[in-house]
């Protein structure tokens, strides 16, 4: 289990790297302008960067309480970052289509977009966080 600190070093390191990408990437496919899109990109990253410490948290208990170890396995990580964009997108959607006056269903196309594009980068993300930063491999969960 990852201690506190490493949690929100993962959670803060990944959401300030997605935002660096997705915020011009998300301005310039759906033709808003940056600083609108920075201000939204800002706030869905700080309420991905809170998911994110309590999903993994919750996901890493279950899997040491289910499997005795946090390893995930290719499959599971596929799991894992699909069920966490698609919360996120359910708690976020409403918020976005408001914010930019368009349409619930434009919304969940731009939102599917970049759900897609989510799962990928924390597929590549939480890898490679693990590969630099090995999770503890003892069986006792740590604050």
């Amino acid at each position: 289990m990852r201690s506190t600190a490493d949690r929100i070093r993962q959670a803060i390191s990944f959401e300030i790297i997605g935002l660096l990408i997705v915020t011009p990437l998300f301005a310039w496919a759906f033709g808003h302008p940056l600083q609108d899109m920075g201000a939204l990109a800002l706030f869905g990253a700080t309420a991905a960067t809170i998911w994110n410490y309590v999903f993994n948290l919750v996901f890493d208990r279950t899997l040491l309480r289910r499997r005795g170890h946090t390893r995930k396995t290719p499959s599971l990580r596929v799991v894992h970052a699909t069920v966490f964009e698609m919360t996120l997108l359910v708690f976020l959607l409403p918020l976005f289509a408001w914010w930019l006056d368009v349409t619930l269903a434009e919304t969940l196309v731009m939102e599917l977009s970049f759900a897609l594009f989510y799962i990928a980068y924390a597929f590549v993300f939480t890898w490679g966080y693990d590969t630099l930063y090995p999770p503890e491999t003892g069986t006792q969960a740590t604050t």
